[in-house]
């Protein structure tokens, strides 16, 4: 019991220290406060991220989908890695499509997957850059292309060879702002394609925006550019054959290795790509990009415990007379000790409480503001916490130490 009331003394004479010096203790929990608000908005923007890139491969990948191709990375390769796949890949052509309809089309979608950049015009408007993709009609279902206006091209438009098309929003805009595109045409290397639907806004990725796409029947685009030396597969089981995505990819991946003659325990002479491996590469990089710019937003708290131990070394030497009075008085080294380490930590706890606060409050204002995704998670709330106490008692420890071995005689001598 004893114990405890001198805990709450301790307390309550750092609590008034700290409110006969409002200003010292305001600064003193600023430079925590801009610690912590820099450390937790840089999270919630890495988080953001993280959530924005999910949602974005959604959007545009779909979720129980699989490419096939001759190359596949996610990431950047170099020229070299380049070369030594095309080496030791096998192109994928139009026959291998066929192939795999034929032994596996009663269990899985697929369609080619065809693009190149090209300028596009409407009238005397040129919309430049483009991307022309050559898909089957399936790659509605196998994607999950939402459609905002209109609707994607059928089996039949595909099959004879209508030049139909679907545009992204960034060519509704530039072509038919305030009025819908359905029914219209744009021009393709000279040739009309009637639109009839009209793409989901996507956003961008990456700093590049997806919204500049134009859909066409795969058999179109080789009537206008040829059939490519080598071609994607998008493909995703058909629904109701109790099928997953991995199980799906299995099938598709035996019917190629049987087409290829690889032989067994051999790598695939092909490479594919699922929606998990392209968020293990996103996370790859936002992990990059945590420990690289989160240890120097924590530089910040690193300057407040440095505000803290300079203000707390001058609240010693102010007080030098006051220790004294109390060191006569019977308290004990502890008790100085412990007091100035509370008040430390006091102040820099409710830094790191207020810089949490204004951090949640300003995330919410910017993601209204510019719909940004920013998002506070649990670790980074722990964090903040964590450090700024840290912060305090490690930033406070030298004074308080310095406090309590004062001689009392030598303090109440002080001026």
């Amino acid at each position: 019991m004893q114990g405890w009331f001198l805990f709450y003394t301790t307390v309550g004479l750092a609590v008034d220290s700290m409110k006969a010096h409002k200003l010292r203790t305001f600064l003193t929990l600023l430079g925590v406060l801009i610690g912590v608000l820099s450390v937790v908005l840089v999270g919630a923007a890495i988080e953001g991220l993280g959530v924005t890139a999910s949602e974005i491969t959604s959007k545009a990948f779909g979720t129980e989908t699989y490419l096939i191709a001759q190359i596949a990375s996610p990431g950047g390769l170099s020229r070299r890695q380049v070369f030594e796949k095309l080496r030791k890949n096998k192109q994928i052509r139009k026959e291998d499509l066929a192939h795999l309809r034929m032994i596996t089309g009663d269990q899985i979608l697929y369609s080619p997957y065809q693009q190149r950049p090209e300028d596009v015009k409407s009238g005397e408007r040129t919309f430049e850059g483009a991307i022309v993709i050559g898909v089957a009609a399936a790659l509605a279902d196998i994607r999950d292309v939402a459609v905002a206006d209109g609707r994607f091209f059928t089996d039949q438009e595909e099959q004879t060879r209508q030049q139909v098309c679907v545009i992204g929003e960034d060519l509704r805009v530039a072509f038919f702002e305030g009025t819908s595109p359905i029914g219209k045409t744009i021009k393709v290397r000279g040739y009309d394609f009637r639109i009839v639907g009209v793409q989901e806004k996507l956003g961008s990725s990456f700093g590049r925006t997806q919204d500049n796409s134009v859909y066409m029947p795969a058999a179109v685009y080789a009537r206008l550019y040829g059939y490519p030396a080598t071609m994607s597969i998008f493909g995703r089981p058909r629904a109701g054959t109790g099928l997953t995505l991995d199980t799906s990819l299995d099938v598709t991946r035996v019917a190629l290795r049987s087409r290829f003659r690889a032989k067994p325990g051999a790598d695939d002479p092909f490479e594919f790509l699922t929606p998990d491996s392209i968020r293990g590469f996103v996370d790859n990089i936002l992990g990059l990009i945590s420990v690289v710019v989160v240890p120097v937003t924590m530089i910040s708290l690193v300057v407040g415990g440095i505000v803290i131990m300079n203000i707390m070394l001058v609240s010693v030497t102010e007080r030098t007379r006051e220790i004294g009075v109390r060191k006569s008085l019977g308290a004990r080294s502890s008790d100085i000790l412990l007091q100035f380490l509370l008040e430390s930590l006091i102040v820099s706890g409710a830094g790191g409480m207020l810089g949490l606060a204004f951090a949640a409050v300003l995330c919410e204002i910017l993601s209204q503001a510019f719909g940004a995704a920013l998002k506070i998670t649990t670790p980074y709330v722990f964090l903040a916490i964590f450090v700024s106490s840290a912060t305090g008692v490690i930033s406070g420890w030298y004074p308080a130490r310095r406090a309590a071995r004062l001689d009392p005689v030598e303090a109440l001598r002080s001026e």
